[in-house]
């Protein structure tokens, strides 16, 4: 079974208690919730939160949510929602300027592990990115799997899903963001004296295996590396992807 479990294009499933909580905070159009019998106790709150809302909250045997979202810990809890709506880049752009803070992005060049972009996006929530970019194709996309691994984040981060990243950059850079890659082979480390991010920022995450794409890796107005001082040369890329937004965060509070 494929990680979305649809009915047609214009729905998808959300599944554990944590997700489909904040799928009702944030507002999301959540159309039906699931609860299986044993869970009706630990998630009290979430059918409190649906009967606010006004929806309709169905007690189910377990095996019937285990069918629904095959191969998924749901945690006895599992709703119908309208489908994500991924955001225009010019979009993100302007949220980012609504907020009177330095822009800034994160673009994902085939990251194709849906734990990995989940975990992304989760950091990216945390640490205030305003819009996280990705390619339409070799790239994984806002699943069940990726929004439980969000733990529930993919409420609140907007993701614009493009079909060309060179373009993006050169549209990203118009309206005056710096675009810094990261890639091992950078010249300049992170914390490199006089390395600063108090500009609008995109940063580029690369490929799991592959890295930053050739073309992509010309495009970014400067490269950066994580020092590494033991024997492996790099980290899993939502480990490095959370190490340079909170490098970012920790320069722009420290202003």
């Amino acid at each position: 079974m494929s990680e979305r479990v649809q009915e047609d294009e214009s729905q998808e499933w959300i599944a554990g208690k944590h997700p489909v909580m904040e799928a009702l905070r944030s507002g999301r159009e959540i159309n039906k919730i699931w609860v299986a019998e044993q869970a009706q106790k630990s998630a009290q709150s979430i059918m409190l939160e649906a009967k606010k809302a006004g929806l309709i909250v169905q007690i189910v045997d377990k095996r019937k949510l285990d069918q629904m979202v095959e191969g998924m810990a749901h945690q006895g809890v599992v709703a119908q929602a309208a489908a994500y709506r991924y955001f225009e880049v010019e979009e993100l752009l302007g949220r980012a300027k609504e907020s009177g803070e330095l822009p800034f992005f994160l673009l994902l060049d085939e990251i194709e592990d849906p734990h990995n972009l989940g975990s992304i996006l989760r950091t990216a929530e945390c640490t205030g990115v305003h819009g996280v970019i990705i390619p339409k194709r070799r790239s994984a996309s806002l699943t069940a799997t990726v929004t439980k691994t969000s733990a529930g984040a993919v409420e609140y981060v907007p993701v614009a899903r493009i079909t060309n990243m060179a373009q993006t950059i050169d549209k990203l850079k118009d309206a005056g963001v710096w675009v810094a890659g990261a890639d091992v082979g950078a010249e300049r480390d992170l914390f490199a004296s006089g390395m600063k991010f108090d500009m609008p920022l995109a940063i580029v995450i690369g490929n799991e295996a592959k890295g930053i794409g050739r073309l992509i890796r010309e495009k970014c107005d400067f490269l950066i590396k994580l020092p590494m001082h033991g024997q492996l040369n790099s980290l899993n890329a939502s480990v490095a992807a959370g190490v340079l937004m909170y490098e970012v965060l920790r320069q722009r509070l420290g202003k």
